[in-house]
């Protein structure tokens, strides 16, 4: 089984969304590597136990998201990342990370975490190379 991708299914988050974010830190963690294949759609629906709808959907949308393409009658692949200036570094790049800082910040502390907690798990989770950490 694959286990890069995890579903809890006693999780109140719903499918979709729970693998949707396991796929997107499994890439930016590097678990899942620029130009990497992932499960066909059928693949991984059978490991996880899950609706092929489901799994189509979130490729479909991190397609859309620009992270992952799909290559006819080949598969779906990690997308290379544009890393020109302007899309790594422009203004408005930097104040979305810096609002998603802030919303993830306040969502650990209102879970009783404080930054050092966050930081410590973040670096054991890339010390890991997974997001089970």
């Amino acid at each position: 089984m694959d286990d890069r991708f995890h579903i809890n299914l006693s999780d109140p988050t719903p499918i979709y969304a729970q693998l949707e974010r396991s796929i997107r830190f499994s890439i930016a963690i590097e678990r899942l590597r620029v130009g990497e294949q992932l499960p066909t759609v059928r693949q991984l629906a059978v490991e996880l136990k899950i609706n092929a709808n489901t799994v189509a959907r979130v490729y479909a949308d991190l397609e859309r998201a620009g992270l992952l393409e799909t290559r006819r009658g080949i598969g779906t692949f990690v997308r290379v990342r544009d890393t020109s200036p302007l899309a790594k570094r422009g203004a408005t790049r930097q104040k979305q990370l810096r609002n998603f800082a802030q919303r993830f910040i306040a969502e650990a502390y209102s879970l009783g975490f404080s930054i050092d907690d966050l930081l410590d798990h973040l670096a054991e989770a890339r010390a890991k190379g997974d997001g089970n950490g």
